[in-house]
């Protein structure tokens, strides 16, 4: 009997210290803590409306149901396999949105996936891309969108199943998965590949939907840009390495009128949330989507998940 008491104490014991552990490991300032963003020039509110613009801030922000796309209202369903994500209201508004933020406030949430309350993020918002932005341009983003209208009215909550509406949970993601190193240019690439790559990997944050995932919702990063299930589980995302599957037939020109127009070679058109994509990136200069296209062109070719065959009706 006493050494059943011992082995219950020694297990209670280090299930106290587990939980203590992994307690402190996934709080939010040791598990991402936040760039220092120092004394930061002048915002330049051009470049900001470039970065809205390259990170498609309206496909997910902007009031389901009207046509203004600069109303930042939020309330889009996101569904997944974890529940119903809502985008949130990040117009200025100072109550409903994020008009009382400051600049440090938005670089924590865009580069660490923090609230200004210092809880987690779920990364159904895409930090794990945004991170590479520097914290001016960071601030630029933010800058612009302080000068779009305030919207009225908070978002739905997000309606998880358990356990991942605990938020400390995303810690524990976080630890796993989350990468916190900036953006660095490679020396040995071009300046216009470099461009292309920031944009692709960091504002544009493609390879979030084009990319695998495992079964905790992160990217696979063996088969990264090779396409798969769409996350929101409406059908395939498809691959853009230089695969047959994927990019390997298309020049950098083609892929550049894509993303300005939505058509491809062979005269289809995209649908779905790349339509929108598309609206958003053909308001980039034309040197940047050229940059894109350069980057995607050349990134090797991966072969990602089989896509299912239709059934047959």
């Amino acid at each position: 009997m006493l050494l059943l008491r011992r082995l219950f104490v020694t297990l209670v014991l280090l299930a106290a210290v587990a939980f203590a552990g992994f307690y402190v490991l996934t709080d939010p300032r040791v598990v991402s803590p936040s760039p220092e963003i120092g004394a930061l020039p002048a915002a330049d509110v051009e470049n900001g409306k470039l970065l809205f613009s390259a990170g498609g801030c309206t496909s997910c922000h902007a009031t389901p149901g009207q046509d203004d796309k600069l109303k930042l209202g939020g309330g889009l369903a996101l569904e997944s396999a974890f529940g119903t994500f809502h985008a949130p209201n990040i117009s200025p508004h100072t109550r409903d949105g994020i008009g009382n933020w400051g600049v440090q406030d938005f670089v924590d949430a865009m580069a660490a996936g923090v609230s200004p309350s210092g809880q987690h993020l779920y990364p159904s918002f895409p930090y794990t891309s945004y991170r590479l932005m520097p914290p001016k341009a960071l601030a630029d983003l933010f800058a612009y969108i302080r000068t779009l209208p305030p919207v009225e009215g908070k978002a739905a909550a997000h309606d998880l199943r358990f356990p991942f509406n605990i938020r400390r949970v995303v810690g524990g993601w976080k630890l796993l998965f989350f990468e916190r190193t900036p953006f660095r240019p490679d020396p040995s690439q071009s300046e216009a590949w470099n461009r292309g790559a920031y944009l692709v990997n960091g504002p544009g944050h493609c390879a979030e939907c084009h990319s695998n995932r495992n079964a905790l919702g992160a990217i696979v990063p063996a088969t990264r840009f090779a396409g798969g299930p769409d996350p929101e589980g409406k059908g395939w995302v498809p691959n853009i390495t230089q695969s047959e599957n994927g990019l390997a037939k298309w020049s950098k020109e083609e892929i550049a009128e894509l993303l300005k127009t939505g058509f491809t070679p062979d005269f289809d058109s995209v649908g779905g949330s790349m339509a929108s994509v598309v609206r958003n990136i053909a308001q980039l200069p034309e040197g940047d989507r050229m940059a894109m296209a350069e980057y995607l062109k050349s990134l090797p070719a991966v072969e990602g998940p089989a896509r299912p065959q239709a059934k047959a009706p």
